[in-house]
């Protein structure tokens, strides 16, 4: 069997562990029934979950590749699928299968060079994938600078790694911002596209942004304003994938199908598309 018809055929998993992140976003996460990871991605690619009976769904993968042991999707609470998974408990089983898409360019783009994360809300889940690579192979990247911003405090992903680890480790910069001011908060307080503006980064830099669509357009139009090259930025684009395989059409945009030439793009790519993401 070849790894494209492998990637179709589901797999059990089992949910071992739900985390609440943020009032509306867990993170779960998943085994094979004999505790093994179902199998093997990059950073960056997707994974199709399914509740038989239910749904299935396309959810980035938001643990590293390095992880050995089992793989974690953060996932925010916003239709049928995501609604019946919150209500999920260790133990439950699901289908599974993947990996899907296209990946960050981390072992031959990014390798060498200074990064700069910028990420939204929900959007940090695809780039904790790529960020705890470029941790774990901390040699083959220069400094690294993380953008992120939320609602609240309350909704920001992952917080507590965050803290914990991302802003122990040496030559990591993490900034955080809320996009209003809150009680507890002593951060800063204001958009993400002004945020980034307002540090006004060196153009020497890869970037790769995730978050809603509006924030995206507003931070890429900051970061052109600060002399980066669209050449010089990517980011991921998964809010229409549905099949994974391109064969339903639902992301379809211009020549491009989300599932199969994405969800990674360089933003220079983005300017042959329609306008209508």
């Amino acid at each position: 069997m070849n790894n494209r018809e492998e990637t179709l055929i589901p797999k059990i998993g089992v949910i071992t562990d739900v985390r609440i992140d943020t009032p509306d976003v867990k993170t779960f996460r998943v085994v094979t029934p004999d505790g093994k990871k179902a199998f093997e991605h990059k950073p960056g690619q997707c994974a199709m979950l399914s509740i038989p009976g239910v749904g299935e769904a396309m959810f980035s993968i938001t643990s590293s590749p390095t992880n050995s042991e089992f793989m974690e999707f953060s996932i925010k609470k916003c239709g049928c699928v995501t609604e019946w998974l919150h209500e999920a408990e260790p133990g439950q089983q699901i289908t599974i299968r993947g990996p899907y898409g296209n990946p960050f360019p981390v072992d031959d783009k990014f390798k060498g060079q200074d990064l700069l994360f910028v990420a939204g809300g929900i959007g940090l889940a695809p780039l904790r994938s790529v960020i705890n690579y470029c941790r774990h192979y901390r040699e083959n990247y220069g400094k690294i600078d993380i953008v992120y911003g939320s609602r609240s405090k309350d909704d920001l992903v992952d917080y507590q790694e965050i803290l914990n680890e991302w802003m122990t480790d040496d030559n990591i910069f993490v900034h955080l911002t809320i996009d209003r001011e809150q009680e507890g908060w002593d951060g800063h307080v204001g958009f993400v596209p002004n945020y980034v503006k307002e540090l006004g980064f060196d153009t020497n830099k890869t970037v790769i942004i995730c978050g809603p669509p509006i924030m995206i357009k507003f931070t890429l139009e900051g970061l052109c304003s600060l002399g980066f090259e669209k050449t010089q930025i990517y980011t991921t684009m998964e809010l229409r994938m549905k099949c994974g395989v391109g064969k339903c059409g639902r992301c379809n945009i211009g020549s491009k199908y989300v599932c199969k030439d994405g969800p990674v793009f360089r933003c220079d790519q983005l300017e042959e598309l329609p306008n209508e993401y």
